[in-house]
């Protein structure tokens, strides 16, 4: 078995550690994969660091890890840290961050940041409400407003 190989399967074997809540071996799975820049071990070692799941709570690592995924086109790392901007978790406030992070993933067909998008359109309370915007998102995200 070539290197290659091997971290594949140590990557499936931490995803399906992270997925069955065994955090802490996610942990030691995932951690030298994410710092070879692996954006799937990014993610989720993003999500444990935020969260303090199997190890000690880090928000800069977790803000770090997940705008390392984002930045190299991970869709779900893209709509995490556009939450990360809406909420100010990690990191301030930043509606127009949250705008544009949203928007690079629902361009690439994340349906959950197309609907964030529309909401935040249609509600009209963080930016100026613009019904022609949330309608395009919503019909992005594949739901039918009248």
């Amino acid at each position: 078995m070539d290197k290659y190989e091997n971290r594949a399967m140590e990557l499936e074997s931490g995803i399906a550690a992270f997925e069955t809540k065994s955090f802490a071996h996610a942990i030691k799975l995932l951690s030298p994969i994410a710092d070879e820049g692996n954006v799937e071990a990014m993610y989720r070692m993003a999500i444990m660091l935020q969260n303090g799941l199997g190890c000690q709570a880090s928000t800069q690592k977790a803000f770090d890890y997940m705008g390392s995924a984002a930045e190299k086109g991970y869709p779900l790392a893209q709509h995490a840290f556009g939450f990360m901007f809406f909420e100010g978790e990690c990191t301030d406030k930043d509606i127009e961050k949250s705008i544009e992070w949203f928007t690079k993933a629902a361009d690439q067909g994340l349906m959950g940041s197309a609907t964030t998008l529309a909401m935040i359109y249609e509600e009209g309370k963080l930016v100026p409400q613009d019904l022609d915007k949330a309608q395009h998102w919503y019909k992005k995200a594949g739901i039918e407003k009248p």
